[in-house]
């Protein structure tokens, strides 16, 4: 499958185009981008064609190329619904990197637009793909260590905030620690238990008002049903990357959980969970390849980007009202 990359950014310079020199079952043949000064780059490191060029202003002409199969969306979280939308009326294949967009109605429209024009959604939550990660999903359902009984989670990095232009640090384009860094230890939270949860409360602060016009730190606590509790933190402040599942005979965790390489965990009575040596972004993307050649649905189609970003809605919605206790009911 031909894939076509929306946005030049770090993370597609320095971590998809690369990965997708090593899938199996894509490749790299297009490239979206409002900066003209970056097209010859990539045209000479990976031999893109003029014909796969595209600007924001005639992205729809993509439409017309038979060599692009998949539009992958790696833009500002407020423009997902705008190019994931034009994506799929182009009949394109879209996968968007996470989180899925702003608000459960963005969602909504984004998986209405794909149904009706008959194209994948697969939101970029690569972690789900990683095999270590994949080894706790299966224990939250086989439970070696009895039922879980609740559950940690935390993710951030420091934000110097030099460049102050940066989309993150501005609330319009979807910047703050939740929408960038949350959705980690959130969705970690949702696939480590395999429940969903009932109702959360928030907190959120932030220590350089100078630099961030958006949140810095982030807390919030879920409950699940029958009793299950989830605390997560998520920050622009710190360097953290933790998940922890304490269960009725025992636990584990990894430590990182969400990093490009290296997830690694343990658990209570002294397993290894040795990382995967292989690249992150191309198993992802080889298992969404193989859902769309084998017509066969998603590892993480956009009704889980949606439960996601309505918790998110939920958790603004609690902070704002002093932590107040929101029904997810």
């Amino acid at each position: 499958l031909g894939v076509a990359l929306v946005g030049l950014g770090y993370y597609s310079r320095d971590l998809l185009a690369p990965a997708l020199q090593v899938t199996e079952h894509c490749e790299l043949k297009g490239i979206v981008t409002g900066s003209p000064d970056k097209i010859p780059v990539w045209q000479a490191n990976y031999g893109i064609e003029d014909h796969c060029v595209y600007n924001y202003n005639n992205m729809h002409e993509i439409a017309n190329n038979d060599d692009i199969d998949v539009v992958y969306i790696v833009l500002p979280n407020a423009l997902h619904k705008k190019y994931s939308i034009l994506a799929a009326e182009a009949g394109k294949h879209v996968w968007c990197e996470k989180p899925m967009a702003m608000t459960e109605d963005e969602c909504m429209a984004m998986i209405k637009a794909c149904k009706e024009n008959k194209v994948q959604l697969s939101i970029g939550y690569r972690m789900q793909h990683e095999p270590v990660t994949q080894k706790i999903i299966s224990w939250a359902r086989s439970k070696p260590y009895g039922a879980i009984t609740s559950l940690y989670a935390e993710a951030g990095f420091y934000h110097g905030g030099r460049n102050k232009d940066h989309w993150k640090l501005h609330k319009k384009l979807g910047g703050g620690a939740m929408y960038d860094m949350g959705v980690y230890p959130l969705n970690a939270v949702r696939y480590a238990s395999q429940l969903e949860p009932i109702s959360v409360k928030a907190r959120m602060e932030v220590k350089r008002p100078d630099i961030f016009k958006v949140d810095e730190t982030t807390y919030f606590d879920l409950e699940f049903k029958g009793g299950v509790r989830a605390s997560c933190k998520t920050s622009f402040a710190e360097s953290i990357n933790l998940l922890k599942v304490d269960c009725e005979k025992g636990g584990y965790e990894l430590s990182p959980f969400q990093s490009y390489s290296g997830v690694k965990g343990k658990t209570k009575d002294g397993i290894i969970l040795k990382p995967f040596q292989g690249n992150q972004q191309a198993k992802q993307m080889d298992d969404d390849a193989l859902s769309i050649l084998n017509n066969k649905p998603p590892l993480v189609p956009g009704e889980e980007g949606m439960k996601d970003i309505r918790i998110v809605e939920a958790i603004f919605q609690s902070a704002a009202q002093n932590g107040k206790l929101i029904s997810l009911l």
